[in-house]
């Protein structure tokens, strides 16, 4: 999972480094396409059909308008803010799930995991900063993204169970091409992209395949409850990425906020796993 992470920041490194040399629509979709055709070529070698009959059912109809919208948004936070906030509120992700977990599937969700669920995002809050001086619209493309995570992840509750983590993977990329369609069509935007633009779309996928196959890895090896708080392991990685490639500088409010995120999806998860057992 720590290695996963790490490889998702990567990913986060590279394109918004091809986001600044090309436009991040074009980006999106050579890096969908590119991720579609490796998955694909995954599901061959294991006989399996990469566009199951299954891919088409409703319930993954939902999941990939959810994942279009959080591929889409989160893609353009990466391009047009600091990697360090982008990253922050991404990791507000799991505290949205719980909560909806409870209102949508009816979860038992107690008093401490919903005061937990609320202090996460004041955390988010302590980032965005609505309404002050230090506020920034543009962070919201974070926040859009992370709700659009969130419902991709309840969503795939309802995706067929006969689907493979390689064919779901061939779908999640498709979605992340789709995504990169929309916002060539909105912007209009396509550049003949330079050889150094090729070549760090072409890390952004390599990170991208990899990083997706070592999460599988450590979901399928590992006990869930055990694993997934090494997810915030990401937020640390891109603030060493953001201060020491792109020169960030993270306020205090900003650390303060990722802080309180982490520390408070930790506990839920922590509280998950003593309930659970």
């Amino acid at each position: 999972m720590v290695a996963a992470m790490a490889g998702f920041a990567m990913e986060d490194l590279f394109l918004k480094a091809s986001a600044a040399r090309m436009p991040v629509g074009q980006v999106s979709v050579l890096v969908g396409c590119c991720g579609m055709l490796a998955f694909a070529v995954m599901c061959w070698r294991r006989a399996e059909p990469a566009l199951p009959v299954a891919l088409f059912s409703r319930g993954m109809a939902i999941r990939s308008v959810f994942e279009v919208s959080g591929r889409l948004f989160y893609a353009l936070a990466i391009a047009l803010t600091p990697l360090s906030v982008a990253s922050a509120i991404l990791q507000a992700t799991p505290l949205l799930v719980v909560g909806a977990a409870a209102v949508i599937f009816g979860e038992k969700v107690g008093w401490r995991r919903w005061l937990a669920v609320g202090v996460g995002f004041a955390g988010v809050l302590m980032i965005l900063r609505p309404g002050l001086d230090g506020f920034d619209a543009l962070s919201l493309l974070a926040l859009a993204g992370m709700v659009g995570f969130a419902g991709r992840d309840l969503a795939t509750r309802a995706a067929p169970p006969v689907l493979s983590n390689a064919q779901l993977g061939v779908a999640g990329f498709a979605m992340l091409a789709l995504s990169g369609a929309v916002i060539m069509a909105v912007t209009g935007r396509v550049v003949v992209p330079s050889a150094q633009a090729l070549g760090l779309t072409a890390l952004t996928c390599i990170f991208a395949v990899a990083s997706y196959a070592a999460l599988t890895a450590a979901m399928r090896t590992g006990a869930v409850s055990v694993v997934t708080p090494f997810r915030y392991t990401r937020l640390v990685f891109a603030l060493i990425i953001g201060v020491t490639v792109f020169g960030e500088r993270p306020d205090l409010m900003t650390l303060l906020g990722s802080a309180v995120i982490v520390a408070s999806g930790v506990y839920t998860l922590t509280r998950s796993r003593r309930i659970g057992s």
